[in-house]
């Protein structure tokens, strides 16, 4: 028999088992609770807190937040609902208040009918909140009374106490972040103000006010919408051309689940959808988003052929047709909702799908018999897309098929790497013959590939997928990639897990680089999201001194390092604007050896508001991009003229 291992010395009995009390676990596992430690997670703070003053406005008991940004990291929120409840609970033998603060899965959510739809649905929120500041304190005005506590890190300081008379209801929560959870305490009132806007929308009739307090002059904000969603798609469709002119809005109620969905077709190309389930966004969809869909499609492909717009003989419109230029919203309060994960970002009661499939089917029927040149202006949107769709398989297969039989070999453009392991593979998307002679000759052959693009690629935000599959230097960067193109896009396939835009410091280079940024955004996100794009940095200026050589990529840095340099004798500065006038040592050494070079990594914090200013800047519309140049001019920096 082979050999015991040696013993670990230390023991294994019943006393050994730890057990986290009270809060413990959510110190212990924060990432759990509210996703991460970084900015997504502190600012998931904010919203468990908000949420308890919306349960009571959904819930008709509330009618306003009033929210405050504090110096020294503090936030501070006020509802005027009914206030937590105070008196003793019968379980804990503590004040509800207490109990609802430190105590996990303890709230009025779960079995009460305190709320019927709400929100926290695992009643962890607050008092998470509460176990990952170093300081909270809660106010709750209720009977006439002030009620205070005070905590720290989930345990309560004191009991309740009482603290004077108030007039009017409600809870006050003010806390500070523990600095040793988030290690990072920055809050962006901009993104704070996007997350309350969008809570306004989705709840009709109440104010919700932010006050930014951290420097003078306090800057505050108010949102107010009685519109609801359907006030949302209009804010959400600023700027772009709409191709009908009423929004549809729906409103009803099955089995208990209040759906509400809005939408309006534009004569954008992309479709953006958000769903909501008790106010929580939904960011992966669910039943509701999936009832919504078929909803839609079923609906449209009735009206169509109902209208003569299909033919017996047509094929229906898919969903695919359907989405194209759409941006909607769904919104469902439901008594229990099924969320995955803590974070909620996918639906999975299979009850919402019927509700929202039966509401929408109805109110968008009775919207189209309606509004007849709505309907008539989104269906003929529809065929076109679905005319586009066809097209562009036809010419997509076309260029896939080409690229198969040349075996992926771009005859005098590809200078290929001789690795074949994409994750140390690169390939620099370069600008023009003579920066792609510079670099072919300055490349690490063994895992640096170089494409070089001749010219301007099409601008692929105002072009359908069957002209931009047209363009030689699209097709030649598809193939190359080998990932192909729409849904027969699969990242698996990538060749290179480095894509580096290399263009010059120019504004045609500036130019060339928004272009492919824009293609790569609207067709190949994948590749962004997994971290794959990054732009070179080439130095801008080559500062001399004798054998001394600085290279430096800014203008304050060519300042930094001139002063330094003041009491040198013969400085020569050179200025490089384009890639071609490095010779291939020097492309070598400041833009594509490792060890020296930066590269600029492209990611995507913000997808709505990146997808808005691809469509201010490269889209057909010019008043939109021309307020926005004039909005920012003031702020422009080493603009090339």
């Amino acid at each position: 028999m082979p050999k015991k291992a040696k013993k670990d010395k230390s023991t294994y009995e019943a006393k050994d088992i730890y057990v986290l009390e009270g809060l413990e676990p959510v110190r212990k596992r924060p990432a759990m609770y509210i996703g991460s430690t970084g900015p997504d997670g502190l600012h998931h703070l904010i919203w468990e807190v908000i949420d308890n003053g919306l349960d009571e406005c959904m819930a008709g008991f509330a009618n306003e937040i009033n929210l405050k940004i504090l110096p020294e990291n503090r936030i501070e929120c006020l509802d005027n609902g009914r206030g937590i409840p105070v008196d003793i609970h019968p379980q804990t033998k503590k004040s509800a208040l207490e109990t609802v603060m430190t105590t996990l899965h303890a709230g009025a959510k779960f079995g009460s009918k305190a709320y019927q739809v709400a929100g926290g649905l695992h009643g962890v929120g607050v008092s998470v909140v509460c176990a990952l500041s170093k300081y909270l304190k809660a106010e709750v005005c209720r009977g006439g009374i002030k009620y205070v506590q005070e905590y720290s890190k989930g345990k309560a300081k004191k009991k309740v106490q009482k603290d004077g008379k108030c007039k009017q209801t409600g809870t006050r929560v003010c806390f500070e972040p523990d600095s040793e959870i988030f290690k990072e305490i920055e809050f962006n009132l901009k993104r704070i103000l996007n997350h309350l806007r969008q809570q306004a929308y989705l709840t009709k009739g109440v104010k919700i006010t932010v006050s930014d307090q951290r420097q003078k002059p306090v800057k505050n904000y108010a949102f107010y919408f009685e519109g609801g969603i359907g006030s949302y798609i209009k804010y959400l469709t600023r700027g772009v051309t709409p191709r009908h002119l009423n929004i549809f809005y729906g409103l009803g109620e099955r089995q208990g689940i209040v759906v509400e969905a809005a939408f309006r077709y534009t004569e954008e190309y992309e479709c953006y959808e958000e769903s909501f389930a008790n106010n929580i966004y939904t960011a992966e969809g669910g039943s509701h988003l999936t009832g919504f869909r078929t909803a839609l499609t079923r609906t449209l492909n009735d009206f169509a052929r109902r209208n003569g717009f299909l033919k017996e003989t047509d094929d229906n419109l898919n969903g695919e047709d359907i989405r194209e230029g759409l941006t909607g919203v769904v919104s469902v309060k439901i008594r229990e909702p099924q969320f995955e994960g803590q974070t909620k970002a996918k639906l999975g009661n299979p009850e919402a799908k019927t509700a929202v499939e039966q509401v929408v089917s109805e109110t968008l029927a009775d919207f189209l018999e309606r509004n007849p040149q709505d309907g008539r202006n989104i269906i003929e949107k529809c065929i076109l897309s679905q005319k586009a769709r066809k097209a562009a398989k036809a010419a997509k297969e076309t260029v896939l098929r080409k690229g198969i039989l040349e075996g992926l070999a771009l005859p005098g453009k590809l200078a290929d790497c001789s690795s074949r392991l994409p994750e140390e593979s690169e390939i620099y998307i370069v600008e023009g013959e003579s920066a792609g002679g510079s670099s072919r000759q300055a490349r690490d052959r063994h895992f640096q590939a170089i494409l070089p693009l001749r010219g301007k690629i099409l601008n692929i935000e105002r072009a359908r997928l069957d002209k931009i599959l047209a363009s030689k230097e699209i097709k030649s960067l598809i193939i190359a990639l080998g990932t192909a193109i729409a849904e027969d896009f699969n990242i698996d396939k990538l060749r290179y897990h480095r894509i580096i835009i290399m263009t010059d410091a120019d504004s045609d280079g500036n130019h060339i680089r928004t272009l492919l940024l824009t293609l790569f955004y609207r067709y190949f996100k994948p590749i962004i999201e997994k971290g794959y794009l990054y732009i070179a940095q080439p130095p801008l200026y080559k500062i001399q001194a004798g054998k001394q050589i600085q290279w430096v990529g800014t203008e304050d840095e060519k300042t930094k390092v001139l002063k330094a340099m003041k009491k040198t004798i013969g400085i020569n500065i050179q200025r490089y604007k384009g890639l071609g006038e490095m010779n291939s040592e020097e492309l070598w050494t400041t833009t594509m050896n490792p060890e020296n070079r930066i590269l600029l990594q492209i990611n995507v914090e913000n997808a709505r508001e990146a997808d808005k200013i691809f469509d201010t800047l490269m889209g057909t519309e010019v008043m939109p991009r021309k307020k926005f140049i004039r909005t920012h001019a003031k702020k422009v920096k080493n603009l090339d003229i």
